[in-house]
C-alpha cells in the first residue's frame, strides 16, 4: 500500500507543470471503480499531431471558424489549431493546465468549469480524449448537451470522441455480458488520480456508446453523426443543431 494522502487538489495541474519545467520523474495513476489501476504518462499530454490518434487528427481536421477546446489540457489540441491559424481558446477546470497551455505559447486559455463559462459562441466545440466524461453520469449527458448547445453557433459542430467499454465486462454463458446490478448504465466509471503520493478525491466519469450517444442527443435535439470509428470501440462523433 503506497503511503498517500487524500487531498482536493490540482493533481493534473501539478503534474503537468513539472513535466512542463524539466522537472519529470514520474506519471499519474489512475484507479477506477472496474478494479483497474493504470497509467497516464505525462509525455502523452505533450503529443504532438503526428503523435495523436487517428481520431484526435480526424477533429483536428474538421475544426473551423472559432474554435473552443473544452478540457484542454497541457494544450495540444489547441496549439495545433492555433498553429494552423485557427482562432481557438482552450478551456480546462485545472488552473496548472491553463498555466501550461500558455506557457507552451496559447494565446487564448480560461481557467473555470465548463458548467460556469459565460464566452462567446463558437463555430467547433471540441470535446476531446472521452471529454463527454464531463458529464459524469448518463443523466448528466442532457445538461452537458444543453451548456454545450448555449455555446454553440446556429451552424456549428460539436466535435468529440468516446468509447464503449462494454469490452471491459466478463462475457456470460448465453453470448452476452456480465453487469453487476447495482449499476445504472455500465459506462459510468468512477475515477481518481495519485501523483508523488498525494491522491485526489474520487470524481465520475462517463464512456457512453455511440448508439446511447446518438439518442441522448437528439433528446436534446442534436443531430449526431458518426464520423469514424477507432481500432479499440472508440468513435468520433459530430452534433449539430437539430433543424
Amino acid at each position: 500500500m503506497r503511503n498517500t494522502r487524500i487531498l482536493n487538489e490540482d493533481i493534473i495541474g501539478t503534474a503537468l507543470l513539472d513535466y512542463q519545467k524539466g522537472n519529470y520523474s514520474e506519471d499519474i495513476i489512475t484507479y477506477s471503480s472496474l478494479n483497474e489501476e493504470d497509467v497516464l504518462p505525462l509525455p502523452y499530454m505533450f503529443r504532438e499531431f503526428k503523435d495523436m490518434p487517428e481520431i484526435e487528427q480526424k477533429a483536428l481536421s474538421l475544426c473551423s471558424g472559432k474554435v473552443l477546446d473544452v478540457g484542454c489540457g497541457a494544450g495540444s489540441h489547441a496549439l495545433y489549431l492555433q498553429n494552423m491559424g485557427i482562432s481557438v481558446t482552450g478551456l480546462d477546470a485545472s488552473k496548472g493546465a491553463i498555466e501550461v497551455s500558455k506557457l507552451r505559447g496559447l494565446k487564448s486559455a480560461i481557467h473555470g468549469n465548463l458548467e460556469d463559462y459565460q464566452g462567446q459562441q463558437f463555430d467547433t466545440i471540441l470535446v476531446l480524449m472521452n471529454g463527454v466524461g464531463l458529464a459524469g453520469t448518463l443523466n448528466g449527458l442532457e445538461q452537458f448537451f444543453t451548456k454545450l448547445k448555449s455555446l454553440l453557433k446556429d451552424n456549428g459542430q460539436i466535435l468529440l470522441d468516446s468509447s464503449d467499454i462494454i469490452y471491459m465486462f466478463e462475457n456470460d454463458i448465453d453470448g452476452g455480458y456480465w453487469i453487476p446490478d447495482n449499476v445504472n448504465y455500465y459506462g459510468e466509471v468512477s475515477f481518481s488520480m495519485e501523483y508523488k503520493k498525494q491522491k485526489s478525491q474520487s470524481f465520475p466519469w462517463l464512456y457512453v456508446d455511440y448508439n446511447t450517444l446518438q439518442r441522448a442527443a437528439s433528446y436534446s435535439n442534436l443531430t449526431c453523426e458518426l464520423v469514424m470509428e477507432g481500432e479499440h470501440y472508440d468513435y468520433l462523433a459530430r452534433l449539430t443543431h437539430m433543424k
